[in-house]
């Protein structure tokens, strides 16, 4: 034990009531921020009654074969389990005559029917802001960044390689949305050979990410087979998977996958939460699978309007995550993706958000922000200014709580 002096103790208790004062507004809000656990009685209901559309049981609903092959295709389809106006079904057919749209039974039963702000409905629900004509196809040019169809590679270690255009539900902010057509597909042999010839041809790459659409689409033995391919090339380090099935489809994800996946260890999951609602008890054992197979799972939430562009929503999305195990990794700032305008945000509310974050909640549950350069010149961390001067002697900081200090800055 060491002495405090009452002047001291009492500085102490001045600072103690002060930090618990600084989280007093976080914790008045947090309890209006709901979860899937929180919502579970809501979401049952809406299950039973995507159960009784299709006369199906509980066995069904664990099925990811079932989910994928009852996602909700027609605005009639959607209709029967969420209110919409007439007006309300003909904005869905004028989007889906451009742009396709599939969301999963699971999915479809997050949406809260009487919110017509909800989160996961923005997500999911085709919007006619999606007509705008604003943004790009491609605006990452990945078409430009593409030594071999079906690759894209922007750094001098790794590499992407597509290996489908499926995914358990076609989000509404879809960066890739240009490769969704009207049917499902994977990738073809002949391409995923030369992929992976590519890779065994260039020594500098270490580190293979496989994505799509969805790589938790292809079938085990499917996945199998290309993680032996490329576990086998000397030089490749590193194997990811790109998926958001933990979020949409959480029946894809088995303890059969998650065992033959921890064979080709390392091996990494990339994951997509972008709101706490979507944190669910599916959700959180899919993760669970995944982790207790000693599997590294990373978050990469795109900063969306109407979903997730709010300080005390990012902070809880963060904490929820590192409770089911799934490290806050990125946070991308919204690609000016053709269809998606009204997802966009300002640059300075993305900053907003991280500076609310560090001091705020533990380190682990902060993300980088990410800005995508333009034309493929690949990510940008962008953080806010905690550095305001540094000269040859010192340098001269503002910590989390905006006071000012300095240190000596000598070799």
């Amino acid at each position: 034990m060491y002495d405090v002096d009452r002047q001291g103790l009492c500085a102490i208790e001045e600072r103690m009531h002060r930090l618990s004062g600084e989280i007093s507004d976080y914790l008045e809000a947090e309890g209006r921020i709901h979860t899937g656990f929180d919502d579970r009685d809501r979401i049952r209901k809406q299950k039973e009654k995507i159960l009784a559309l299709y006369g199906a049981d509980e066995k069904d609903w664990e099925n990811h074969a079932w989910q994928l092959a009852h996602r909700f295709t027609t605005s009639e389809e959607i209709t029967k389990i969420l209110p919409l106006t007439p007006e309300g079904q003909a904005d869905i057919d004028q989007v889906g005559a451009c742009y396709r749209y599939a969301v999963s039974p699971y999915y479809l039963s997050l949406i809260d029917p009487d919110r017509p702000d909800c989160p996961i409905r923005r997500q999911a629900i085709p919007d006619p802001a999606e007509l705008l004509p604003f943004g790009e196809a491609d605006p990452m040019d990945e078409v430009g960044s593409s030594p071999e169809t079906g690759v894209t590679r922007r750094y001098p270690d790794r590499l992407i390689i597509k290996v489908t255009n499926q995914c358990g539900m076609y989000c509404r902010f879809c960066q890739r949305r240009r490769l969704i057509g009207e049917h499902d597909q994977h990738t073809a042999p002949a391409v995923i050979d030369r992929a992976i010839a590519y890779v065994a041809d260039h020594p500098e790459i270490r580190d293979v990410l496989l994505t799509g659409g969805d790589a938790f689409m292809l079938s085990d033995e499917q996945l199998e087979s290309l993680l032996s391919r490329l576990r086998a090339i000397p030089h490749v380090e590193i194997l990811r998977l790109g998926t958001r099935t933990p979020v949409t489809l959480p029946q894809r994800v088995t303890p059969a996958l998650a065992a033959m996946l921890a064979r080709f260890h390392p091996l990494y999951v990339s994951t997509h939460f972008n709101s706490p609602a979507e944190i669910t008890p599916e959700s959180e054992r899919a993760c669970r699978l995944l982790a207790d197979a000693g599997i590294p799972l990373g978050n990469q939430m795109v900063l969306l309007r109407g979903v997730n562009d709010d300080r005390f929503v990012v902070r809880k999305l963060g904490q929820q995550l590192l409770k089911l195990r799934v490290k806050p990794y990125y946070i991308f700032h919204p690609k000016q993706v053709i269809g998606t305008s009204h997802f966009w945000v300002r640059l300075e509310e993305g900053l907003e958000i991280m500076d609310s974050l560090r001091g705020f909640t533990s380190g682990l549950a902060i993300p980088t922000y990410i800005v995508n350069g333009s034309g493929g010149l690949g990510k940008t961390p962008l953080l806010p200014n905690y550095l305001l001067y540094i000269g040859r002697d010192k340098a001269v900081f503002r910590n989390w709580e905006g006071q000012i200090f300095e240190i000596e800055n000598h070799a």
